[in-house]
């Protein structure tokens, strides 16, 4: 597939593509004619990436996590104490922020619940 259907299929804009290319994020494939050329693995990857990114992780970041499961993939897990340092700190501010949002979320179940709104929790998760 080009480029454009890959942005299409992931929701990520052609040009973010080509600098998650050029941030090693992200190898395409050369067509003869030299366009770039993905395959089902590629919506994968940017997918992943554009997650990662969205999560508040850098490019450079999402690039170290990326390798280490590559290498994990391979069967060659490891990685330089720094590298696992500035992964435990971003670990740790993504739990905090992920149990900042449980807080609010549970704030705001409990406020709907006792409301005469309260059916618009079932609606909500039956989406």
């Amino acid at each position: 597939m080009k480029i454009g259907e890959l942005a299409e299929r992931t929701d990520v804009a052609p040009r973010l593509i080509r600098y998650y290319e050029q941030q090693g994020l992200l190898t395409a494939d050369r067509a003869p004619n030299g366009y770039r050329t993905y395959g089902p693995e590629h919506v994968e990857r940017v997918t992943r990436v554009a997650g990662l990114v969205r999560a508040g992780l850098t490019t450079k970041l999402v690039k170290v996590l990326l390798d280490m499961e590559d290498a994990a993939a391979a069967m060659k897990p490891t990685c330089p104490r720094q590298v696992a340092e500035q992964l435990a700190a971003e670990l740790a501010g993504i739990e905090d922020s992920i149990a900042c949002l449980t807080r609010s979320r549970d704030t705001i179940r409990e406020f709907l619940a006792r409301t005469e709104h309260a059916a618009l929790l079932s609606e909500a998760a039956a989406r």
